[in-house]
């Protein structure tokens, strides 16, 4: 039998997982550098809008307010994900409360999701993700305490959390239509013939109009991104990748709780709503998008919060608990031991180019070097008597660099990437352009554009920024404000 639960506090040990897991990450919250997205965020700050072409506006917003209080630095901008991911350990142990585990399942739930490679690399990125997986969280344990518990109120919070992260990730929709297809699979009519759950979605859809407004208004880039998004992560590696990497992202000694929470969802009539959810969220993933499995980590802490009920059925069972249980959390620890330096800068820098790890913490290499780079250019140009009237990017990560690691006497710096094709070039002259991996989308509107040079990322990390040409683009056919049209672009 399950040990039985007392009442619904947290044991000390959950708090404590949690606050080691703040801790380890902000240890290394200054290691190597910005990450491109968080660079971007930092400039989309300096921007204030209801929306973006790329994004609701809540990310930049925390960005912003987090740089008013730190400075322009990576430890003020992820301390807001790291206190995120604590604060989703908590809830993944509530969670397990919910679904009717004992002291012993609420601190497996904890320790599980902070072994999880996908939280510990997430929440050291300072983006969209951190808080939409807070939001995720917060809603799965809404709606299930409003049912389980029989707390039809609950769903206003659902409702509310919801709507705060539709404006953090729009993704939070997939999530909502597929909680509402799984009370209507298991014919919860009982549920949704009440108020409560209108009233939290008339509560969502308010605090979302801001946004919806905005991109009514421009067009629905977010559509055009969507698809975007489908043609470069549907690749046949993607698709047989997708499904082992939703696994693996949950932790590799982890994967039989997080089968059992699957099966435990199923298993029981009163949360058979969940596993639908979570089958209908990964099958999406999987068909659309398999290039992006962490797409489905929202719903980690409530499947890893219902494997642990069964585990800690598992413990008890057996004639040596102790030592099941002892056999379980070391090799969670060993496993997040042997993870945490592919997705935490824990490698000196001069050596990360000889390890294996995350495309994301390869990209946190080489940001101040290209901005020096492109400074260093410049003063050599205008030195020799054409100087730059303007930067121009092929990408938004090297706009971004240029703006906020860049001198202040740099030239304007473009792009037509995104948010920064939606800022188009104001009145920057294009007479003179210094081109930052672009050539290529300049060389049909100017005279000539030759070859300066090619940033190649330090320390020998190869990253999705490695080897970027420099160059000079004079003459060109017409002015930026006819050109802008054909140099957008939103993926």
């Amino acid at each position: 039998m399950t040990e039985p639960a007392t009442d619904d506090r947290l044991p000390a040990l959950v708090w404590v997982i949690a606050a080691a897991f703040v801790v380890i990450e902000l240890a290394f919250s200054a290691g190597y550098g910005f990450q491109q997205d968080e660079l971007y965020f930092v400039q989309a700050g300096r921007h204030l809008a209801f929306g973006y072409v790329d994004q609701p506006p809540i990310a930049p917003l925390l960005t912003r307010l987090a740089t008013l209080v730190g400075g322009t630095n990576p430890t003020a901008v992820r301390t807001p994900p790291a206190l995120e991911g604590g604060a989703i350990i908590v809830l993944a142990a509530r969670q397990a409360v919910i679904f009717g585990a004992g002291r012993t399942g609420r601190v497996l739930a904890a320790l599980c999701l902070a072994g999880a490679p996908v939280l510990l690399g997430a929440t050291h990125i300072g983006n969209t993700t951190p808080p939409a997986l807070l939001a995720w969280t917060l809603v799965v344990l809404y709606v299930s305490t409003a049912i389980a518990r029989d707390r039809p109120r609950w769903w206003l919070g659902a409702g509310l959390t919801a709507g705060l992260g539709l404006q953090t990730n729009n993704l939070v929709t997939l999530l909502l239509l597929a909680l509402a297809i799984g009370l209507l699979v298991t014919r919860r009519f009982d549920i949704l013939a009440t108020r409560w759950p209108w009233l939290g979605a008339a509560i969502a859809a308010i605090i979302w109009t801001p946004n919806v407004a905005w991109q009514a208004t421009h067009g629905w880039p977010q559509f055009a991104m969507a698809a975007s998004l489908h043609r470069q992560n549907t690749s046949l590696d993607a698709y047989l990748s997708g499904l082992p990497a939703q696994i693996v992202y949950g932790g590799l000694f982890t994967a039989p709780v997080l089968i059992a929470g699957i099966v435990e969802l199923w298993r029981q009539p009163r949360t058979r709503y969940l596993a639908v959810t979570v089958i209908l969220i990964a099958g999406y993933v999987l068909t659309w998008v398999p290039g992006k499995p962490y797409y489905t980590s929202g719903l980690l802490p409530a499947v890893l919060a219902a494997g642990s009920v069964a585990t800690e059925r598992w413990f008890a069972r057996g004639r040596r608990p102790l030592l099941r249980r002892t056999l379980v959390v070391v090799a969670i620890l060993v496993a997040t031991a042997v993870e945490l330096p592919a997705v935490l800068p824990v490698w000196p820098v001069r050596v990360l180019h000889a390890q294996t790890t995350s495309a994301d913490l390869a990209d946190t290499v080489g940001w101040p070097e290209l901005a020096r780079l492109v400074a260093t250019e410049n003063t050599t140009l205008t030195i020799s008597g054409t100087p730059p009237t303007s930067i121009f990017t092929g990408n938004y990560a090297e706009a971004a660099a240029l703006d906020v690691l860049g001198p202040l006497d740099l030239p304007p710096v473009l792009s037509g990437h995104n948010a920064y094709g939606m800022w188009g070039p104001g009145s920057a002259s294009d007479a003179t352009v210094l081109a930052v991996d672009a050539a290529n989308h300049l060389r049909p509107y100017f005279a000539q554009c030759r070859t300066l040079g090619t940033f190649v990322t330090p320390y020998r990390v190869d990253n999705d920024f490695n080897h970027l040409d420099l160059s000079l683009c004079t003459g060109p056919t017409t002015d930026w404000a006819t050109l802008w049209p054909d140099l957008t672009h939103d993926d």
